[in-house]
């Protein structure tokens, strides 16, 4: 569906066009369930589940037993420590981090992110990588958010904080970023966009690691959009509303 919504908007209405890019992008892949057979000939192996530290140490050690020594792994986490990700592994020096963004089709940038036990030859081989895939790749240490996520999140917080104080109504707020800002979207069509339930644990989770920082306090509109289930565009109402 994502891959679908990417293609109409990269061809407008050219079906033909539309059909040759989804079934180009889908050759590229192949699916498996076995992971002893998929992971024993790998030489790069990247994780892109959910965002929950006990979930990915179990797959990580899974494969840890079963990949080759040479055998380079990386997380697509968006929030959570690669230190501590790979903290189960045998392999922290064949370890880093891959975080792309959404839609990964359409957006440039890769964050490579290095721990302290990153080898120089790991770093340079993802480097490369991203490269080889079109990818504009930067560096940043393994810091929460890294470098992305680590100045929006707090913007979108704040914004909400703003909200909250009665300073602006959110539609003012995403008027004054997209108009003032030259931002693209505003804050809270971009909140929408993520997903609360996202951000909100991405800022509860900060919180709970680093609770003397003041930008990683949780916001109760947040979490009162969490609880009542409107987690944005994807069931079909946030701050706005959607078609579904």
């Amino acid at each position: 569906k994502n891959l679908a919504r990417v293609a109409k908007k990269k061809f407008k209405d050219d079906s033909s066009k539309i059909d040759e890019f989804i079934k180009k992008s889908m050759d590229h892949l192949k699916f498996s369930v076995d992971l002893t057979k998929t992971a024993e000939n790998s030489d790069l192996i990247l994780e892109a589940i959910v965002e929950n530290i006990g979930v990915k140490h179990k797959l990580f050690s899974s494969i840890d037993a079963i990949a080759p020594k040479h055998t380079i792994f990386a997380s697509n986490t968006s929030s959570l420590s690669v230190t501590e990700i790979a903290s189960v592994t045998n392999r922290k020096d064949r370890f880093a981090g891959l975080h792309f963004f959404n839609p990964v089709p359409v957006m440039k940038l890769l964050e490579v992110i290095r721990t302290d036990k990153t080898s120089d030859q790991t770093y340079q081989s993802l480097m490369a990588w991203g490269k080889a895939i079109g990818k504009t790749a930067i560096t940043c240490k393994d810091t929460p958010g890294f470098v992305v996520n680590r100045l929006l999140v707090p913007q979108l917080a704040e914004a909400m904080r703003m909200m909250e104080r009665g300073d602006a109504s959110f539609q003012d707020i995403d008027i004054a970023m997209k108009l003032g800002a030259g931002h693209p979207m505003g804050p809270f069509e971009l909140a929408d966009y993520v997903g609360h339930d996202t951000t909100n644990s991405i800022i509860e989770g900060w919180h709970q690691k680093f609770p003397d920082n003041t930008l990683f306090e949780p916001v109760k509109t947040l979490q009162d959009m969490v609880n009542e289930g409107k987690l944005g565009m994807k069931v079909g109402e946030g701050f706005y509303k959607y078609n579904k």
